[in-house]
């Protein structure tokens, strides 16, 4: 698939008019859904969900948007597990979520690109993912 994983914070740069990064994150979004499948995982739709009142709602926020959810494969999950293990032995104070890590291992096992602001971690833990993020 030639696809693009939007990462959370890209979709809450649009939906809310972010007034640093909303811009950035739409232009990106247009840019890519010309050539690539703009494609959101049931983490990502928990995450933005919570900014909505009901499912309707986020579902017609989905659509304009042409986001295609896609399920993480069992892979991933197993990866995104083991991978979690190795962060949280190196890191003693401050523990990021594990949803960070599900993201990222969904586009390692998939070969999505991955569109996100939050670039640390996965050049760290998912180093095989090619990554959209500001320069």
């Amino acid at each position: 698939m030639n696809g693009v994983l939007i990462d959370t914070n890209i979709v809450l740069d649009v939906f809310e008019d972010d007034p640093n990064w909303g811009d950035w994150s739409e232009s990106m979004l247009n840019r890519y859904a010309d050539t690539h499948t703009l494609c959101i995982n049931p983490i990502i739709y928990t995450e933005i969900s919570i900014g909505f009142q009901r499912i309707e709602e986020l579902e017609r926020a989905i659509v304009q948007c042409g986001f295609e959810l896609l399920q993480i494969p069992k892979e991933a999950l197993f990866l995104a597990g083991k991978v979690f293990i190795q962060y949280r032995k190196r890191k003693r104070h401050k523990i990021a979520p594990l949803p960070d890590f599900y993201i990222g291992a969904h586009a390692a096992v998939t070969g999505l690109l991955l569109m996100t602001r939050d670039t640390s971690r996965i050049k760290t833990y998912f180093p095989s993912v090619q990554l959209i993020f500001p320069e």
